[in-house]
């Protein structure tokens, strides 16, 4: 693979830091056309689907990519906003807070966002970040808990971006943020604003993505990550142990996958005479598909159809401001040792040593 041509280069120019904000993907449009590229480059990653290549080519292309896109089309339809998909408006308002939220701080830092899978590209935000003068790039991945399927696949695009470049920059990724304080204290803190606003529930389901059971059995420490973010947050909020449940949700195929299942636990409970049900989604980090679609309308529906009563959706952290504390605390800690800090100003510093000097010639 040939290496790019390196951008325009001043001797007199400062080395800057950089971040980048990656989250999964999206379609550029919520119509079958825009959804099978995305589902193709998706569904092609072996991150995603560890299935050999002569097994999984002719299903996806022979049946997935002719039949999924208009289905899941009219999904993205009905949660799609005036500027575009919800994650997408959500990753791209929380990059510009993460600026200025970092700037408030002290740090000088250049933010872009990008897509796994999609575009912005996270090539096309590295080269971005590259031509601004950056040295130094932190590479934020969105998912909380880690995953083989996630947060190693976007390492993957980063690694593969590092291959065609000449003057590399020094790179950091962060793994996980699963159990980090300011993170469960944002989630709660979104809770117990619910809760003041629309008063408490039977059950708080904690729901997150859901990845195939064999992913456990092979040693990816997602499951118990989830677990561990539910417990914190169950802590924080005071639950005992039959306040809360987490499932899992988003299965694709007929293997099994982590349990229990998000929507047969709401019916369960529904069935069992559990009246109100609040539904969060503590693995992802802004609103999208799986949970304005999949959580406040799948799921919703089949809970108050099993004889539920009612069913609260809590959003993702979204731009809250508990969220980009949270997010802006993840990011100061991983940008530890290097120079953030904009430099002093040259006329300043001269005029200080000649006044220390002038000081010190008086005594």
């Amino acid at each position: 693979m040939p290496m790019q041509t390196e951008p325009p280069y001043s001797h007199d120019q400062s080395p800057k830091t950089g971040l980048l904000l990656c989250n999964l993907g999206t379609p550029t449009a919520p119509t079958a056309a825009a959804l099978r590229p995305y589902l193709a480059q998706f569904l092609s990653d072996p991150r995603v689907v560890e299935l050999p290549r002569l097994l999984w080519w002719p299903i996806l292309h022979g049946v997935v990519l002719r039949l999924r896109p208009r289905k899941s089309a009219a999904k993205y339809a009905s949660i799609w906003l005036p500027d575009g998909s919800p994650l997408k408006v959500w990753t791209e308002r929380q990059a510009k807070l993460l600026q200025g939220y970092l700037g408030e701080r002290g740090h000088h830092v250049q933010v872009r966002w990008a897509m796994r899978y999609g575009q912005p590209s996270v090539a096309s935000g590295l080269d971005a970040l590259k031509a601004a003068g950056c040295t130094r790039i932190l590479v934020l991945s969105a998912y909380p808990q880690y995953s083989a399927a996630t947060t190693a696949s976007v390492a993957d695009a980063v690694f593969a971006w590092g291959r065609t470049v000449r003057n590399l920059p020094e790179l950091r990724l962060v793994r996980n943020y699963h159990d980090q304080p300011e993170y469960i204290a944002a989630l709660a803190a979104s809770v117990r604003r619910h809760w003041q606003a629309h008063g408490r529930p039977n059950v708080l389901l904690l729901s997150f993505h859901g990845m195939p059971a064999r992913t456990l059995e092979k040693g990816d420490p997602y499951h118990c990550e989830c677990h561990k973010t539910a417990r914190l947050l169950a802590e924080a909020l005071g639950l005992s142990a039959d306040q809360y449940r987490v499932t899992f949700q988003s299965r694709f195929g007929r293997a099994k996958w982590l349990q229990p299942y998000t929507e047969p636990t709401l019916i369960e409970l529904a069935r069992s005479g559990v009246d109100r049900v609040d539904a969060i989604c503590p693995g992802f980090s802004c609103d999208c598909i799986e949970t304005l679609e999949e959580i406040n309308l799948e799921a919703r529906s089949a809970f108050l159809q099993a004889g539920g009563k009612a069913f609260h959706y809590i959003p993702c952290l979204n731009d809250s401001h508990e969220g980009m504390q949270a997010l802006t605390a993840l990011c100061e800690q991983h940008l530890l040792g290097w120079p953030t800090r904009l430099p002093p100003d040259p006329s300043a510093c001269a005029h200080s040593r000649q006044r220390a000097l002038s000081m010190g010639a008086k005594s």
